[in-house]
């Protein structure tokens, strides 16, 4: 999908011009680092860390911290990647307007430069200082998101966000992968979380942002296949999420710690997709179910992979 140049970058928020109209501003730090999507990239590194900390073996402090800190660098990149591709489409959107390109604080080339830079250093980094196994898969990582997901799936495909759900679940395979070089069932199975979560996750947000996605043309399910389709798949990968989230206990890869936390908070995620999965939103509707169940959601697999850790690490250093 080729991009419209219709709308400059420069005229997305004219607040942040300078006198001189046509000119941009000179980027401040803050705007490289917007341009990493910080909010995003705290939930990769989370879910890196417990990757590694739930892995077999052992690491070194150091070399760990190295591994943490490129998954963030090439989590980063791609965001950056993403954002240099898409910046005359966030320009029309209400809630991506004021993000440094379109608002005019910085120049397309200076985004793009810094996104490859950013991968490609992450990317060699990982494979000197870990391992090349982690390395070639966060290399994946950075390809699947900015180019698989962003120039192909996303403005071409309503199924967007469930094949693109793979772009961020590769963060546990990561950190799992720089502790013991290889990749087991368990991480696997952290992957496929992430992945089965991603479409309740992302459609309860575009129940509430289905006109910013329809005014660009991107084809998010609510815009496609309608709202009354989008709540019943909402529903239904909740099913999924709920069994996948159980897998690991049921396969006897974590203890009864995780499959206890694991049940309890996948439950309550169900629960609150359910409500969502059955209601018809009336004119004037605050959508406060889908913004409860897309809340909860960045909170719940916080928690589940927190629960890995507990099960995987922490106990049994206490039992020993």
């Amino acid at each position: 999908m080729s991009m419209t140049e219709a709308v400059s970058p420069v005229q997305g928020q004219s607040a942040a011009m300078t006198a001189q109209p046509g000119v941009l501003m000179p980027a401040h730090w803050r705007d490289f680092w917007a341009l990493t999507k910080p909010g995003v990239i705290r939930l990769v590194v989370f879910t890196g860390l417990c990757g590694l900390l739930a892995a077999p073996g052992s690491i070194h402090p150091v070399i760990g911290f190295v591994a943490i800190l490129c998954i963030a660098m090439g989590a980063g990149g791609a965001a950056a990647l993403n954002q240099y591709y898409e910046s005359d489409l966030d320009a029309l959107m209400k809630r991506t307007a004021n993000r440094p390109i379109p608002a005019g604080r910085m120049d397309r080339e200076a985004a793009l430069q810094f996104g490859l830079a950013l991968s490609g250093f992450s990317v060699v980094i990982m494979g000197l200082a870990v391992n090349w196994l982690a390395a070639v898969i966060l290399a994946f990582s950075v390809f699947y998101y900015a180019v698989i997901y962003t120039i192909w799936l996303k403005p071409n495909t309503p199924q967007n966000i469930v094949i693109g759900g793979g772009a961020g679940a590769f963060p546990p395979v990561i950190g799992w992968a720089a502790v013991t070089g290889d990749v087991t069932m368990l991480p696997i199975l952290l992957f496929s979380i992430i992945f089965f979560w991603t479409p309740p996750h992302f459609w309860a947000l575009a129940l509430f942002v289905k006109m910013d996605y329809a005014r660009v043309g991107i084809p998010m399910m609510p815009n496609v296949a309608g709202e009354k389709s989008t709540r019943h798949q909402v529903f239904g990968y909740s099913l999924v999420l709920l069994a996948t989230v159980m897998a690991p206990a049921a396969l006897g890869l974590v203890g009864w710690t995780y499959g206890i936390g694991a049940f309890v908070l996948s439950a309550i995620f169900v629960a609150l997709a359910a409500r969502v999965g059955f209601r018809t939103a009336g004119e004037g509707d605050a959508l406060k179910p889908e913004k409860q169940l897309f809340a909860y959601s960045i909170v719940y697999l916080f928690l589940i992979f927190a629960a890995v850790v507990v099960d995987r690490a922490v106990v049994p250093a206490i039992a020993a």
